[in-house]
């Protein structure tokens, strides 16, 4: 599993309530791990793909930009961050705030 941070910039509550509109796009089962944050001055989203070609390919898709500017997000500054060595925890899923 491949790791990569998504960084949006601007207002918080906005970018947030975008991110709801990209999430009710997306089968909840079809995400490998997602995590989103607020941020000061945007918001960061941590997003798990199977592999890092697989995450290579995602996030230069055009599918990927076009389903970011339908519902209002900006294009993300696109950090890989790496594979991932374990995930541990009782609440990884269902955790909205």
């Amino acid at each position: 599993m491949y790791l990569a941070a998504y960084h949006f910039t601007g207002d918080p509550v906005a970018l947030l309530k975008a991110h709801d509109r990209l999430m009710e796009t997306y089968d909840g089962e079809s995400l490998d791990l997602h995590v989103c944050v607020p941020q000061v001055d945007g918001v960061l989203v941590l997003d798990a793909c199977p592999t890092r070609a697989d995450f290579e390919q995602f996030s230069r898709s055009q599918e990927f930009r076009a389903a970011l500017s339908a519902v209002g997000l900006p294009e993300p500054r696109i950090e890989g961050v790496g594979e991932v060595h374990t995930i541990q925890g009782s609440a990884l899923t269902g955790v909205t705030s």
